[in-house]
């Protein structure tokens, strides 16, 4: 079947040989509708880009496209691990209002909302999830477009997977391609300087994409789609770097995830149901880049485009805790791995990281954002469990307060050069005079340090166990993990669901 819509063609027999019935069935009742539209709308010829032609392409192919056996599990280990920051993130604030919102909402029952009974639609399902996986400081991040991915791309295709009931094949391709255009959006227009020098939020304009894409492929739109699905993504491109005031971390979770899964799904369904758009918003008049970056380069959006895939250079965190602190915690577990001392002996630990880093980072009311507590909580327990992370009172524990009054952040302007590399510098000096000293240069969990597989599903159970039950957590496990062999994503629903 030649896609009468797309700019890209495929024979009849490689189309069917991977297309089911149904689905074949409808893509090709929307073609014969859209073959009555016009083709141009509007006042000026809206002519298609090199950028956009090759993006679209790209876009529109992505749910028949197989990726690399070692891509293919590297976006299991992001999904399982997203998947456990949803499970987690419920017994949290944010998660919690998030429920609310969901069970108070009603809607169709079309999607899952993770711990929870509540079926509702596909927006609403995904704007909740996606709160869920950004409750704390548990889901992955890409430092180089400065945001959190996972959050909002998976659970944006897990709604509209649901929706249409796709496979799991289709559905990590669909997270890979989130991943792919999400982030590639953030850096086209600066990356970390969009936040620090423009107050926009990166977080929310990489899963504004990302979650469009990842939406749009779930719903097997074609490349034409694509470029409308990238219009509606634009026309709703917002936030603002003003969630770093936001002390009870539910503002913030809608900003780096909610809310650009909410509009990425939003993007896919209205086109998938016969909406039309801006044949290419990345150029001609008004487009997205000069209003948002008219110093980019939208080529940028399409450099190795297929060759590198985003998911590889996106963090798992070993530690649920902000971003930030992650290095400090590595170098300081080194230092006590390799020389063994108590708290008492301690007189002062000096944490050294980025400029912009220590802002973050410095002395903030939340636990798992404060860098003086949990550099605290290691030295008293030897680790830093999400327990730890997320416990509130304990940061007015004496023992606590005591540890914590040792701790010196030094924000660096040396190591500011070096990001989007997240590098920190501990020295321990104990009251014998002797210092040790540890640089992370490489956290472990990043492309250059990567968490195994099986630390990663360590990880999960840690998160998902105490809520889900050694049982259900070991089944989901393993489903996640042969994610290919599912032949509905609406399996993993009664793994999921809780109460």
């Amino acid at each position: 079947m030649i896609d009468p819509v797309s700019d890209c063609s495929s024979s009849l027999a490689v189309r069917q040989d991977t297309f089911s019935r149904r689905r074949l069935l409808r893509f090709t009742g929307w073609a014969i509708a859209a073959a009555a539209m016009p083709v141009r709308y509007g006042v000026g010829k809206d002519e298609i880009s090199p950028v956009m032609d090759q993006i679209s392409g790209y876009m529109g192919r992505a749910a028949l496209r197989a990726i690399p056996a070692d891509v293919t599990d590297l976006v299991k280990q992001h999904v399982l691990d997203t998947l456990a920051a949803m499970v987690s993130g419920s017994q949290l604030k944010p998660g919690r209002v998030a429920l609310d919102f969901a069970s108070s909402y009603g809607g169709k029952s079309v999607a899952t909302v993770v711990c929870s009974k509540v079926l509702c639609g596909p927006i609403e399902a995904a704007l909740t999830n996606a709160v869920l996986a950004q409750s704390d400081e548990t889901d992955d991040s890409h430092s180089p477009s400065l945001s959190h991915p996972g959050s909002s791309v998976v659970p944006s295709a897990l709604a509209v997977g649901e929706q249409f009931g796709i496979d799991g094949a289709h559905y990590l391709r669909a997270v890979a391609l989130g991943y792919d255009i999400g982030t590639r959006l953030t850096m086209t227009l600066g990356g970390g300087k969009v936040q620090t020098e423009h107050h926009r939020s990166t977080h929310a304009l990489t899963g504004i994409f990302g979650s469009s894409a990842a939406a749009a492929c779930a719903a097997d739109l074609n490349a034409r789609q694509m470029r409308w699905v990238l219009d509606y993504a634009s026309q709703q491109a917002s936030g603002i770097a003003a969630w770093q005031r936001d002390t009870d971390h539910v503002e913030k979770s809608f900003v780096f995830a909610g809310m650009g899964a909410r509009d990425g799904v939003t993007s896919a369904l209205l086109v998938h149901s016969g909406w039309t758009g801006v044949d290419d918003i990345f150029s001609g008049p008004d487009n997205f880049f000069a209003a948002y970056g008219p110093k980019a380069n939208p080529a940028n959006l399409v450099q190795g485009l297929g060759e590198r895939y985003e998911v590889t250079r996106t963090n798992i965190k070993k530690w649920s805790v902000g971003s930030p602190i992650q290095a400090p915690l590595d170098a300081l577990e080194n230092i006590m791995r390799e020389h063994p001392f108590t708290p008492n002996q301690v007189q002062k630990v000096l944490v050294r990281v980025a400029t912009e880093e220590a802002l973050v980072v410095n002395n903030r009311q939340m636990p798992d954002v404060n860098l003086q507590y949990m550099i605290a909580v290691m030295l008293l327990d030897k680790t830093a469990s999400f327990r730890a992370a997320h416990d509130k009172a304990r940061m007015q524990d004496p023992a606590v307060l005591r540890e914590k009054a040792k701790v010196d952040l030094v924000p660096d302007s040396e190591l500011q050069k070096l990001l989007p590399k997240r590098i920190a510098i501990v020295e321990v000096t104990l009251n014998d005079g002797r210092q040790f000293v540890n640089r992370v240069d490489a956290v472990r969990g990043t492309a250059e340090n990567p968490m195994t597989s099986d630390e990663v599903v360590a990880k999960a159970r840690d998160l998902m166990e105490p809520i889900l039950g050694s049982a259900t957590c070991k089944s989901l496990v393993e489903k996640v993990l042969a994610m290919e062999n599912v032949k509905d994503v609406r399996e993993l629903r009664p793994l999921l669901q809780r109460g």
